[in-house]
């Protein structure tokens, strides 16, 4: 599966567009994970926590989009983009979406 977020792929050509692929997860914070955050507040530097929270986040989004793309019948994912939003205090939803195509 090819994922871009530009809307062509070089030496391919978009023989058919199936529709919008997406794939969100929705995470909450640890409290554990809160308190070293809370540390790390106080003395500065990078929230590594927090850090791998979304990057684990954005991994199952753009895996779960990939696996609604291949429902499809797809070959790749063009113009893909990702959002954010707050779902209630201390949970946030990440959502990876972008247009499900045949290519030549």
């Amino acid at each position: 599966m090819v994922i871009s977020t530009t809307e062509n792929i070089p030496n391919k050509k978009v023989s058919e567009i199936l529709g919008i692929a997406r794939g969100s997860t929705v995470r909450a914070r640890n409290i554990g994970k809160d308190i070293f955050a809370a540390l790390k507040g106080v003395i500065g530097g990078e929230i590594s926590e927090y850090t791998k929270l979304q990057a684990d986040s954005r991994e199952q989004a753009i895996q779960r989009m990939v696996q609604d793309a291949e429902k499809m019948g797809a070959d790749a994912v063009i113009n893909v983009r990702m959002t954010t939003s707050m779902v209630m205090q201390g949970a946030s939803e990440l959502l990876a979406y972008g247009t499900a195509v045949k290519l030549n």
